[in-house]
């Protein structure tokens, strides 16, 4: 499906470009609020990843991977999502 492939090559692509910008940058809070936007972009390449396997190949080997990486995905959306709200506050607290 082309919709996955899409998801798949945008999310790695935005890992990719926030993990660079986390080597720009030398503000230690803005590091790990950009890490947080690269964890989500991870959570969305892992699912999306999984998805995408199991619309292929619809087998019971297939399924068992693609609920591992959707639950993989799914913490690493979360827990980035955690991370950037509160990272968030913390630069808007830095900034004023």
């Amino acid at each position: 499906m082309p919709i996955f492939i899409t998801l798949i090559i945008v999310s790695f692509v935005l890992y990719i470009y926030f993990k660079v910008q986390i080597l720009k940058s030398k503000d230690p809070l803005y590091m790990q609020f950009t890490n947080a936007k690269a964890r989500m972009s991870l959570g969305v390449f892992i699912s999306t990843f999984g998805m995408n396997q199991y619309y292929f190949y619809q087998t019971q080997l297939a399924l068992f991977v693609c609920i591992i990486f959707l639950a993989l995905g799914i913490a690493q959306i979360v827990y980035g999502y955690k991370l950037y709200k509160h990272y968030k506050g913390e630069l808007i607290k830095a900034n004023d």
